[in-house]
């Protein structure tokens, strides 16, 4: 019975850190014109509309390692937030260069690209979010349900 509750607190850490994680990568690419944000209606909508597509996508490129390395940390009790963190980086980071978003190389005359690009930046940053945000929810007390109440 404890591990159907636990997996339930799984799946709804999993819900809310995709979704931190996506509230990251959007003001990631909305920061530079942060600025000129008025409160509009169509401002803000822009914004959630590009949270939910972020939700859906980081769901989608992350779902098979995100699984595999629950499944570990659950295994082996990992409660460590900085494990979490890592793995979180990591997995975003395979799933950015995965999906063939990774490409370093730009067209400029004026300068050298970037040793690492700005899609690259996001992808860690929202790794470290979602790490963190499902750490606070789920991880602190992986591999638990496994001990018996006295």
């Amino acid at each position: 019975m404890a591990l159907i509750g636990r997996i339930f607190v799984i799946f709804f850490a999993v819900m809310l850190a995709m979704l931190a994680a996506s509230i990251a990568i959007a003001i990631g690419l909305l920061g530079p014109e942060w600025h000129g944000f008025t409160g509009d209606l169509a401002e803000r909508s822009g914004f959630w509309v590009l949270v939910l597509f972020t939700s859906v996508f980081t769901g989608a490129a992350a779902l098979l390692p995100l699984f595999l390395f629950i499944v570990l940390a659950e295994a082996l009790a990992l409660r460590s937030m900085l494990i979490h963190a890592v793995a979180g980086v990591v997995i975003f980071l395979f799933g950015y260069y995965g999906a063939i978003a990774g490409n370093r190389y730009e067209e400029s005359i004026d300068r050298a690209p970037p040793p690492i690009s700005r899609g690259t930046e996001l992808a860690a940053a929202a790794g470290a979010v979602f790490g963190f945000t499902y750490w606070a929810i789920a991880g602190r007390r992986s591999g638990m349900w496994r001990r018996r109440a006295a």
